[in-house]
């Protein structure tokens, strides 16, 4: 039977964690009695089932460890984004009502200060490493028996919207209260929809684990039994040194990776041997298609693109597939269904756009505090978080875009990932930021903000460069109507641009 904490129990010495950056490891027997050590410890403070703790934490052991214990205890596990401010993660903290957080010196500070100001009690408060105000959390499971708990069951995660607008939202789904031992078919899900089996896998974690797609893959990793390499500085020619010394199977990637992979220097590329890699699942944003395309032609067909969200749904598609239909998100996979529906909430035919709207999926949710929410983004079982797109005839689906990120000029409406991928193409462009602007006679006008390849600085000849090249490509009234340059676009690690932050920064400018 697969489940983590099986496949410990049966082979407790193959290793469970490798963190790429020190080179400690723990074998799936260590990490199963300290995931046991630290439940002791959190019902002796007075957490029970069905309380929230959380984390704000790089990719580490203890990352892995606070999780895999809330997985079996019977809690709700909260990921904390760490570039978040100490104000919004003292929201998140007192909206999910945390009894336990968790950190690393690194965050320290600003854990502390969200804490302090919701009210959390210092004994509440556990650092990896010793720092005052903290509970060291090693000297602290030192002291806890290593032997099962009783009454274990399976816990959930309680991820946070990203609060595009206005405050960040809970997912929170009914406990089930199932025996975390026999639901390690359920958490593997997430490789079982791109055919991922219970071979052993040895995969790659590139990104923060306060993703959800991220986190999901690691659990489905661990159910298995596979190898997890942890990264926490993020580089190109690293990714690559990194798949051949570990000989890396399996990794989850966004397409600001492949963009960056893309623009290593053809001769670097190929001093690597990449020849293990099976899976490299991707999404979380848009993928232009001579990116992907690129990057097939690179690996070969092991990329596996899914579309979903943290509330559940989702398609999928493989490379094949996806070559048979550049640009598609995929299918619904098992279990999954897709409706597009106009503004009235009627289906539209297929190659028409409207509103994406997801199946809810095995678990119900609800937005934690936010019925208001909840309501406005369900419907007969269904979701959505605002994307467009279509369906072909034979049910494959596109995306155009978000609905609250179309630029409207002139009385047309504009995507703005249709311009940003053009825009990716460019050699002499790193990153790429568009979006609309006020404009008294448009409406709006076209903003775009470029962050230059190393070595180019940005200047007006570069912009014209850009627009000219942009028009062999888009209509006219797609053409930005002003570039700007910037030395870097605030992106998370997993690729997600804070394009409202830019967006804010340029309202009011001449």
């Amino acid at each position: 039977m697969i489940g983590f904490w099986n496949v410990a129990r049966r082979e407790p010495d193959v290793v469970a964690i490798i963190e790429a950056e020190t080179g400690r490891s723990v074998s799936r027997g260590e990490l199963a009695a300290m995931t046991h050590q630290l439940v002791h410890l959190l019902r002796n403070q007075g957490v029970k089932a069905n309380d929230v703790i959380a984390a704000v934490m790089d990719n580490r052991i203890e990352s892995v460890t606070v999780f895999l214990a809330a997985m079996q205890a019977g809690l709700y596990f909260v990921p904390i984004n760490y570039h978040l401010t100490d104000a919004e993660i003292a929201y998140i903290i007192e909206d999910s009502e945390t009894k336990a957080i968790f950190t690393t010196p690194e965050f320290a500070d600003k854990t502390m200060t969200a804490a302090r100001s919701v009210g959390l009690a210092n004994e509440s408060l556990f650092c990896t490493e010793p720092v005052t105000g903290f509970v060291h959390l090693a000297g602290a499971l030192a002291g806890q028996p290593d032997h099962e708990p009783e009454g274990r069951a399976m816990g959930l995660m309680m991820t946070y919207t990203s609060g595009t607008t206005g405050k960040p939202k809970g997912i929170k789904r009914p406990a089930s209260g199932a025996n975390p031992d026999e639901v390690g078919m359920l958490w593997s899900h997430p490789f079982k929809i791109f055919g991922i089996g219970e071979e052993y896998q040895v995969q790659l974690i590139q990104s923060p684990y306060y993703h959800t797609a991220v986190l999901n893959f690691a659990n489905a990793s661990a159910q298995y039994g596979h190898t997890l390499v942890l990264m926490n500085q993020w580089d190109a020619e690293v990714v690559l040194q990194n798949i051949q010394k570990y000989g890396i199977t399996t990794s989850h990637m966004v397409p600001t990776h492949f963009h960056r992979l893309l623009k290593l220097d053809p001769t670097v590329r190929a001093k690597y041997d990449l020849s293990t890699m099976k899976y490299v699942m991707h999404g979380a944003a848009p993928c232009p298609v001579e990116t992907k395309q690129a990057m097939i032609e690179w690996l070969g067909p092991v990329l596996y693109e899914y579309y979903g969200a943290s509330e559940g749904g989702g398609t999928t598609v493989n490379s094949t597939e996806w070559l048979k239909y550049p640009g598609t998100v995929g299918r619904p996979y098992h279990g999954a269904e897709i409706r597009i529906l106009d503004e009235e909430g009627n289906h539209v035919p297929a190659g028409t756009e409207g509103l994406v709207w997801m199946l809810s999926g095995a678990f119900e949710f609800k937005y934690h505090n936010a019925p208001e929410k909840t309501a406005s983004s369900t419907r007969d079982g269904f979701f959505t978080v605002g994307d467009l797109g279509h369906l072909n005839e034979e049910g494959y689906l596109f995306l155009h875009g978000r609905a609250s990120d179309i630029i409207i000029t002139g009385g047309v409406n504009v995507h703005p990932s249709e311009v940003e991928a053009v825009m990716q193409q460019h050699p002499k462009v790193a990153d790429v930021a568009v979006f609309g602007l006020p404009d008294p006679e448009w409406g709006e006008y076209i903003q775009c903000v470029v962050q230059p390849i190393a070595g180019v600085v940005g200047s007006p000849e570069l912009a014209d460069e850009l627009v000219d090249f942009c028009s062999h490509h888009l209509a006219r009234y797609k053409l930005p109507r002003k570039i700007d340059f910037v030395d870097q676009l605030p992106r998370d690690p997993n690729g997600k641009l804070y394009k409202r932050l830019i967006r804010d920064s340029f309202i009011g400018r001449s």
